[in-house]
């Protein structure tokens, strides 16, 4: 059971999101906040595997709450890897940019169709973006971030490394990814979990953002 966390100051829209997940087989909402502040402390008290959330609110935004939701120290003490969503009304949203640099797992519009919620909920759970690599690119130019020189630990990734590196920032699959290096699945895995490691990342959404940050992408 995937455990879900909504945090979004419309009532409304809490309650209309809630009705449509917990009719989704394998999601379960467990609780709900009404801003960033109370989000924050939800997380660290239900420890739910997702939160839904939205960008713009009182108290504390999204953008902020995500950023706490991924202090070092916080991910440290948890059992299990919360992945977040934020929410939005437009498209290239800076905030939704900062957003993922924070941490989250991409973006949602407010009026996706609930079956595209309920999938996104299921992919970001297992470890991938809700948006793909181009289009997360795009977001992170719209941004206006300057790219800077790789940081030292990018050096220390092996030759093999670099080439998975370079495959997951353009977006294929593990399966894709063993057939361009002649490599098993899970050898590419392992390689990824390596490279997540040397790097201090969390996950392949941010190894996008890596590459894109550091002029990595071809």
């Amino acid at each position: 059971m995937i455990r879900v966390l909504l945090v979004d100051d419309q009532d409304l829209f809490r309650a209309g999101v809630k009705v449509i997940l917990d009719a989704q087989d394998g999601i379960e909402v467990v609780g709900d906040a009404a801003d960033g502040l109370e989000g924050v402390r939800l997380v660290e008290e239900l420890q739910p595997d997702v939160v839904l959330m939205d960008l713009r609110m009182p108290e504390m935004d999204g953008v902020e709450a995500t950023r706490q939701v991924f202090l070092p120290d916080r991910v440290a003490r948890r059992a299990n890897p919360v992945r977040v969503v934020v929410l939005t009304t437009f498209d290239l949203d800076d905030r939704a940019a900062t957003a993922i640099r924070h941490g989250a797992s991409g973006f949602l519009l407010k009026d996706t169709t609930p079956a595209q919620l309920a999938d996104a909920i299921r992919t970001v759970h297992a470890g991938n973006a809700v948006l793909s690599p181009g289009n997360l690119t795009n977001l992170l130019e719209h941004s206006l971030t300057t790219p800077t020189p790789p940081p030292k630990e990018f050096g220390t990734l092996t030759a093999k490394e670099k080439e998975v590196f370079d495959a997951v920032a353009r977006g294929l699959s593990n399966a894709e990814i063993g057939a361009e290096v002649f490599a098993s699945e899970s050898t590419v895995k392992t390689h990824v979990g390596s490279i997540l490691r040397k790097l201090g990342l969390r996950d392949r959404v941010q190894i996008v953002v890596f590459a894109y940050e550091n002029g990595l992408l071809a």
